[in-house]
């Protein structure tokens, strides 16, 4: 069986990858370091400790790594740089030299949030410019790999975690409380359906696709219709949305306003393809009423 290492693992697209690769027949190791993950051999990884990444990957020696841990608060990062750097580029870029000694194909997870957001839609070969800490720290991590890795990038990831809820629920519930809520008119991203994103993701590490990826879902909308899209798909009042402007936020760190990222690579090349967001959120609302189902049966 082929070996492969994932980190964060207990995380809201860990838990999918390493759910879907299980189900593949892969021998997975899930690493953590607060949370111990559902599926696969738990594995404890501290990323801030370079030794024992070390040790990690010496004595598990995987034919795949797929590194998806990583700060991603972005006014954490802003304002606690020294550990962002620590585990989002130093650990990268520990993973990225110890996996060569053992000739691991290694995929490295990044983000929309490496360009300015000026102007979206970006593809593989536009020139990076983060605007703040987390996206450099995750753009450092690109330029910390070989041309023999594979760097993905995604934009906005939701679906089902038991601790980490993602927009689509955020909105729901919020929607159901009958509760007013500021959402975003002027920042267009691309979200990415988990099981979506995980289904190419683990096609591309298999296929050892080298190089740059856009992995998202098909669609570009700013925050504001795609919570509109949530409200009519669950047949929730939409007038409790107040459409707001990133200006008005008290956000630590600033924001792309367009980071949505071009997918025409993954569609050319990947069996596994972007959904666009009807799709993705049809396929989310039938996830929820299957784990509703679940719960009440058991």
């Amino acid at each position: 069986m082929t070996k492969v290492l994932v980190t964060g693992s207990a995380g809201l697209i860990g838990r999918q990858v390493t759910h879907d690769l299980i189900k593949e027949n892969f021998d997975v190791y899930s690493c953590y370091n607060n949370e111990k993950p559902e599926f696969g051999i738990p594995t404890y990884l501290n990323l801030s400790k370079s030794d024992g990444i070390v040790t990690v990957l010496y004595s598990v020696k995987p034919e795949i790594i797929i590194h998806l841990a990583a700060i991603t608060d972005v006014d954490l990062c802003e304002t606690q740089r020294d550990l962002a750097y620590l585990v989002n580029t130093k650990a990268t870029q520990v993973l990225a030299r110890e996996s060569n000694k053992y000739n691991s194909f290694f995929v490295y997870m990044s983000t929309d949030y490496i360009f300015d957001g000026k102007n979206g839609m970006k593809n593989e070969t536009d020139k990076p410019n983060p605007i703040n800490f987390y996206g450099k720290s995750k753009l450092d991590g690109e330029l910390a790999l070989s041309d023999s890795s594979s760097i993905i990038r995604t934009s906005t990831p939701f679906g089902l975690h038991a601790k980490k809820k993602s927009f689509p629920l955020w909105i729901k519930e919020n929607l159901e409380s009958k509760k007013e809520i500021p959402v975003l008119v002027d920042q267009f991203t691309s979200p990415t359906f988990v099981p979506n994103l995980s289904k190419m993701l683990i096609e591309v590490a298999i296929k050892q696709i080298r190089g740059i990826i856009h992995l998202t879902g098909s669609t570009r909308i700013s925050r504001y219709e795609f919570a509109r899209l949530i409200a009519d798909k669950f047949s929730l009042d939409s007038s409790f949305l107040k459409p707001s402007k990133i200006s008005e936020m008290k956000w630590i760190a600033q924001r792309p306003q367009d980071s949505s990222l071009n997918i025409s690579k993954a569609i050319q090349i990947l069996d596994n393809k972007p959904q666009t967001i009807e799709n993705s959120l049809e396929n989310f609302l039938n996830q929820l009423k299957n784990l509703n189902q679940d719960y009440q049966q058991s």
